[in-house]
């Protein structure tokens, strides 16, 4: 079976659809995996499966957002690459505030 590790920028209808399904209530401290990234930096994800791979998606507040605002019935905007296009409200509440979040682009 294939490991992936994900962000929630690039999430799939099919992961994000999973997430859901497993943690429909979202996710708790004990549904956190922590393991060590090649830079030596401590990841927390959470696992799903699919048919034929394992997903490590990390936990992030944009994660939770776009997880708690997920309607499986929803029209979801995929960009070329097939992820899905999050809109974030106008008014981010801090746990979203791009200044306090480290990207990937930081890393």
């Amino acid at each position: 079976m294939k490991k992936v590790i994900v962000d929630y920028k690039k999430l799939t209808p099919e992961i994000l659809t999973e997430l859901t399904e497993k943690f429909p209530d979202g996710y708790a401290d004990r549904d956190i995996i922590k393991f060590d990234n090649h830079h030596n930096e401590i990841i927390e994800a959470v696992e799903v499966k699919t048919n034929n791979t394992t997903y490590l998606v990390k936990v992030s507040c944009k994660l939770h957002y776009t997880m708690s605002n997920f309607d499986g019935n929803d029209d979801l905007e995929l960009d070329s690459s097939g992820h899905i296009v999050i809109d974030f409200p106008d008014e981010l509440p801090p746990c979203l505030d791009e200044d306090l979040i480290i990207t990937d682009e930081e890393e």
